[in-house]
């Protein structure tokens, strides 16, 4: 890290409400790729590494041969499933350029819900489950939106926070998404009273907390400092990542303690070491959310705030805008522009250092990916100016 990598290129398909993507997923994911070469500069044939996470379907093989890549060098995914590891993908990346395992790594997510099946659908069904969703199953915890509802009752409950911080978080990510064409939400604005009107899904959560189900694809790539000075677009370089997982963390069935937490402090902790700044450094800040609780969770455990000040921090437009307070989730987000599963996050953070955003902020140094909440391990990336 530390600058030796960059990202070179970002590419994403057009992104589409379920179901209404003319393309399947595999094409998505060839698009984003495709795009994202471009922007680079680089031919398709010069790819020799993709990294993906959960994601079982566009398989590196298939990809080499639709893209007609020359030499596949470096194949990997990381481990547990779900957005928390978007930000890792990047570091893996950053790991194959550095150690020259590979020259030009395409980190990705493509995304199909129209066509593989929703995310926020029941995870249940079948007459045997295993691991802790044996033990959550029986008593009906089924939902992704049911999981992390309780992590944020919990931490509502125990630091006095109201249904309005969660308001709040979907607001901004509603009025940044005005801002940006590509955004699936974009020409629907949301106000308070529409989302306080808006049905429950699962307490605290109304419809406007949860994220949509989107088909499409976004990508990067991910080359040295030295190969991107002779590439087409103004790199954003890759400062420090991390990924992790704290002690009696992440096995919701089996968890004694922490449950009002999203499992961030130790990934926190590692980064801001890495990166030599703290969060009062960061000019702009994209935080995966599914749903807004674990947002409030976690940029507390990242250590932007305190619980007993969390409210506040993101209270009257604060999050709202390129002139916002707290720069935050300018593109829309999950919730505003597209759930791609987060990697959208990373297209948009270096968008930032690119001066590039629909919703730019000025002078950008420090840009901020926190991917996933709410799962674990997690992971972080802060992106730089060269």
């Amino acid at each position: 890290m530390k600058k030796q990598a960059v990202i070179a290129g970002v590419g994403e398909s057009s992104y589409h409400v379920r179901g209404r993507s003319p393309d399947s997923e595999f094409q998505l994911a060839c698009t984003a790729i495709r795009n994202a070469a471009e922007d680079a500069g680089i031919a398709l044939a010069d790819i020799d590494g993709f990294v993906s996470y959960n994601d079982q379907r566009n398989d590196p093989l298939r990809l080499a041969r639709a893209l007609g890549i020359r030499d596949l060098r470096w194949a990997v995914q990381s481990w547990a499933g779900g957005g928390n590891n978007a930000a890792h993908a990047v570091q893996m990346a950053d790991a194959a350029v550095c150690a020259g395992y590979a020259e030009n790594v395409v980190a990705f997510r493509a995304l199909a819900q129209g066509q593989f099946g929703r995310f926020g659908q029941s995870r249940g069904g079948g007459r045997t489950m295993d691991g802790d969703m044996a033990w959550k199953a029986p008593y009906g915890l089924l939902s992704p939106a049911q999981e992390c509802a309780l992590h944020t009752a919990r931490f509502m409950h125990d630091h006095g926070i109201s249904q309005e911080a969660l308001c709040d978080i979907s607001l901004a990510c509603y009025a940044n998404a005005q801002r940006n064409p590509r955004a699936v939400r974009y020409g629907q604005p949301l106000d308070r009273e529409k989302y306080h009107a808006s049905r429950w899904i699962v307490e605290p959560f109304h419809l406007y907390d949860c994220c949509p189900e989107n088909d499409g694809a976004s990508a990067v790539v991910v080359t040295t400092a030295e190969r991107a000075r002779d590439l087409k677009s103004k790199p954003a370089a890759i400062l420090a990542c991390a990924q992790g997982l704290g002690p009696m963390y992440g096995s919701s069935a089996f968890q004694p303690r922490w449950i009002g937490r999203m499992y961030y402090d130790n990934v926190g902790r590692s980064l801001w070491e890495r990166a030599g700044v703290g969060p009062d450094d960061v000019d702009v800040a994209q935080f995966y959310e599914n749903f807004t609780g674990p947002v409030l969770i976690s940029l507390c455990e990242m250590g932007f705030c305190k619980p007993d000040e969390v409210e506040a921090f993101v209270a009257n437009g604060a999050l709202e805008g390129p002139d916002a307070r707290f720069p935050f989730n300018t593109s829309g987000g999950n919730i505003g522009e597209a759930y791609i599963h987060g990697f959208e996050l990373v297209v948009e953070a270096a968008r930032q250092i690119r001066g590039e955003s629909t919703c730019q902020i000025a002078d950008a140094e420090l840009s901020l990916v926190v991917s996933g909440p709410g799962y674990a391990p997690g992971s972080a990336l802060l992106l730089a100016k060269t």
